[in-house]
């Protein structure tokens, strides 16, 4: 009797014991206890390496290896404006001169009218012989003679055109006296000039010649 006490004595205090292993294991095998014992996780496959850069190429709009960028748009330079500044193929109006004018002794005496493009501008006198009048009055109007010029004359910086003009054609004491001359670039110009002349001119049939680079071209006379 006491022999099969002490066996089942024994057999009690081994199933303990197991329990007790079996309870350890369990405890050790814990998923935070496991994650400790696997270490820190490997990075992904868009996580930065060790120095924080990333793994991915540049973006589109980065620089490349040449130091030039791989997007964004492109600054052009270019004026696309057409304006007089640019000088293709633009015609003076008269508001885009700037007109002097001097009385002159020549072939019995005219007036020198010269004209300078305005700063900034740049454009060309395409019709040779420049509209000029006395008054608002048809008699005033003066007749082109024909005398020099080129076609057309380019105007930009200190480039200048002569125009000479001859008030009176007539003998005797005729004319009508003014102390204006109203000059254009072309007849149906908007936007006339004004010129104060120098002193009061007589007029009566008055010319006018082309437009010249070259003042000795620009002394009117009746051929």
């Amino acid at each position: 009797m006491r022999s099969r006490l002490s066996a089942r004595s024994t057999r009690l205090v081994l199933a303990a014991a197991a329990i007790t292993a079996l309870a350890a294991t369990t405890t050790a095998c814990d998923p935070e206890d496991a994650a400790d014992a696997a270490g820190p996780a490997a990075p992904s496959a868009n996580s930065g390496g060790s120095d924080g850069s990333s793994s991915d190429g540049p973006s589109a709009g980065d620089s490349g290896s040449n130091g030039s960028s791989t997007g964004g748009s492109t600054d052009k330079t270019g004026s696309g404006d057409g304006g007089k500044s640019s000088g293709y193929g633009q015609s003076c109006g008269t508001n885009d001169l700037d007109f002097t004018v001097t009385s002159e002794s020549q072939a019995g005496g005219y007036y020198l009218v010269t004209a300078k493009a305005k700063p900034g501008i740049t454009c060309f006198l395409e019709v040779n012989t420049p509209s000029v009048s006395f008054g608002s009055g048809v008699d005033g109007v003066a007749s082109p003679v024909g005398q020099g010029g080129e076609d057309p004359i380019k105007l930009t910086g200190s480039a200048v055109a002569y125009t000479g003009i001859n008030p009176k054609t007539t003998d005797g004491d005729g004319g009508t006296e003014f102390e204006n001359v109203i000059i254009s670039t072309t007849e149906d110009d908007p936007n006339p000039a004004e010129l104060k002349l120098p002193d009061p001119a007589t007029v009566e049939k008055p010319i006018v010649t082309n437009w010249a680079t070259n003042r000795a071209e620009a002394v009117p006379v009746i051929v």
